[in-house]
């Protein structure tokens, strides 16, 4: 591919995601930055996890940006009762043809909606490790592959308490990015009040008359795409510097792992092909990080109880780490 053919390619991404945007913001009002994050994952090959109190369109946005992109989806609705075969399936043995037969669960599929992961016993969150990382689930001893693309968003809410289960660092890190859904601005409440009024928010009815933007082949393309866009040796070391700054960092109890640095790497080239250049420059690092990094890092008690976040951490690590 010629460097004007790539350019060309990389606008068209560009016209894509704007057509996804515009159709999102039809029906979903505020919190935009949802839909640039969840497709942000789906063309970096990464999983993505919504944090948000119920209530604010994150399952919404995830049918909305499902259906555009003409994947497949399923939804698992997490109980504390669930058990890793109602996730992955179960092989059941088939008289006529005297065999084992899978029986697919809602694992196999395009998009994979997980609402409310935190609601999971450990022993059903630790069934979705392999499939985040590995694409592929082992169902009674046998090894099958997901399908391409396959990528998972989650929802939690961070306030509640009872009968939830936090996810551990290990099933954290499997997510790409982590981002905060929160309440509407004032005027923007009024919003959705007003086209409730006037029955606009049947969420069925509106996706009927959109059709999908993309197709599970077309996204495979733009992921091969983002992954052939041009990184200096500066931006590199630049990324390097930052993630070895929070394992240093005096607040910090546990740092950015190297899964880590590797989700900057692509959510950074990400970013990059969504504003519309080919090459990635230290700012779409920088933006990258705050979505990247937050879930990733584990505090000391001192820092906890002194009030600090993984937020302000990053803020000061990218105002201390030297820009190229």
């Amino acid at each position: 591919m010629t460097n004007s053919e790539f350019e060309t390619e990389i606008q068209s991404i560009c016209k894509k995601f704007a057509e996804i945007k515009d159709t999102c913001s039809e029906f979903i009002v505020g919190n935009e930055h949802l839909t640039e994050a969840v497709f942000i994952g789906v063309i970096s090959d990464g999983n993505v996890l919504i944090e948000g109190m119920p209530g604010t369109a994150k399952t919404s946005v995830i049918k909305i940006i499902s259906h555009l992109l003409g994947c497949k989806t399923k939804r698992v609705q997490c109980t504390v009762d669930m058990q890793p075969a109602d996730i992955l399936g179960v092989r059941i043995w088939n008289t006529d043809i005297r065999e084992f037969e899978l029986k697919e669960g809602p694992i196999f599929t395009n998009i994979l909606l997980i609402d409310e992961i935190n609601r999971l016993p450990p022993r059903s969150q630790s069934a979705f490790i392999e499939a985040l990382s590995e694409k592929q689930a082992t169902i009674d001893g046998i090894t099958t592959p997901l399908k391409n693309p396959f990528f998972a968003i989650a929802t939690q809410n961070p306030i509640e308490q009872e009968g939830v289960f936090p996810l551990i660092e290990a099933q954290k890190d499997r997510f790409m990015l982590c981002v905060k859904s929160g309440f509407l601005k004032d005027d923007d409440e009024l919003k959705v009040i007003k086209r409730e009024q006037e029955g606009n928010l049947d969420i069925i009815r509106f996706l009927k008359k959109k059709p999908p933007a993309l197709s599970p082949s077309e996204i495979i393309k733009i992921q091969d795409i983002v992954k052939n866009l041009k990184v200096s040796d500066s931006v590199m070391n630049y990324i390097r510097n930052i993630v070895v700054a929070t394992r240093e960092h005096g607040d910090v109890k546990l740092g950015i792992s190297t899964r880590g640095s590797i989700a900057l790497l692509r959510g950074a080239k990400s970013y990059a092909c969504l504003k519309g250049r080919d090459y990635v420059i230290p700012d779409d690092v920088k933006n990258i990080a705050r979505l990247v990094f937050p879930h990733r890092l584990i505090l000391n008690y001192e820092a906890e109880i002194s009030a600090v976040t993984p937020e302000n951490i990053i803020e000061q690590i990218l105002d201390t780490i030297e820009v190229p």
